[in-house]
């Protein structure tokens, strides 16, 4: 899958769902003032914007594996601590934050329950580690229309279903398995109006993910029956579409 894409393809792909979720998974998190906070696998900045909103740029450090991502959030967010890094190796000494969030990140993760384990090593004792995923799993996510034309076109498509942490339970578990035992899980939804139908098809056509990935790899016939189906299983435009994210938060 690719995330090698611009900062500004990530966000018209997802950030209309995913500044959102910012909001609503801060609070899941309990940040608040006097905290240090990082957001890990940071994007263009959704997260990280919403953290510098409720502690300030000078408490809040990001990391990300996309070059280009990270040097968008730096040049979004001055005073940002951001550094280009996985999950799995994070750039910081034990017990360095009150609060390490992961937004819409685990499941695309090489080493889901390594990322968790090294978000906790990162956290102080007692304070916070969180995590949320599209609800892929259960077909509430927002790319749910997508994914279902694709199956009726082309059954033997791989979706992202079965990618981790995106099914009922799973989320919790990998906490468990990362040594994080006792997390509470929850629900996340956000809505995401779209005033034309080309507004919500257009950013599949950037490349982002494994759904640009797909749909970069289609003809131009094929391409175009995919974006008709779409069409007909969307309500008529002006449309909302509500998502739905799987959440943990634990303690460290």
């Amino acid at each position: 899958m690719s995330f090698d894409v611009s900062a500004d393809a990530y966000q018209r792909f997802m950030g209309r769902f995913s500044e959102p979720l910012a909001a609503r998974f801060a609070d899941l998190a309990g940040v608040r003032p006097g905290q240090r906070a990082l957001d890990v696998g940071c994007g263009p900045g959704a997260l990280t914007a919403e953290l510098v909103e409720r502690l300030g740029a000078d408490a809040v450090s990001a990391v990300d594996p996309s070059p280009p991502f990270a040097a968008a959030v730096a040049e979004r967010l001055p005073g940002v601590e951001v550094s280009v890094a996985a999950a799995e190796r994070l750039p910081f000494p034990d017990g360095a934050f009150d609060a390490v969030l992961a937004q819409l990140v685990v499941h695309f993760m090489a080493d889901p329950v390594a990322g968790l384990r090294e978000m906790g090593r990162v956290t102080r004792p007692g304070g916070v580690v969180a995590a949320c995923v599209w609800d892929h799993g259960g077909g509430r996510g927002p790319l749910t229309s997508f994914w279902h034309a694709v199956r009726e076109l082309d059954p033997a498509a791989p979706d992202e279903s079965g990618l981790a942490g995106v099914g009922e339970g799973q989320l919790a578990r990998l906490f468990d398995q990362a040594g994080l035992a006792g997390a509470e899980a929850t629900t996340l939804t956000v809505r995401a109006r779209s005033a034309t139908f080309e507004q919500w098809w257009q950013p599949f056509t950037l490349g982002v993910g494994p759904a640009g990935d797909y749909v970069a790899g289609l003809d131009a016939t094929r391409r175009a029956r995919l974006r008709e189906r779409c069409r007909e299983l969307l309500p008529l435009p002006p449309f909302a579409l509500t998502a739905r994210a799987w959440a943990a938060r634990g303690v460290a």
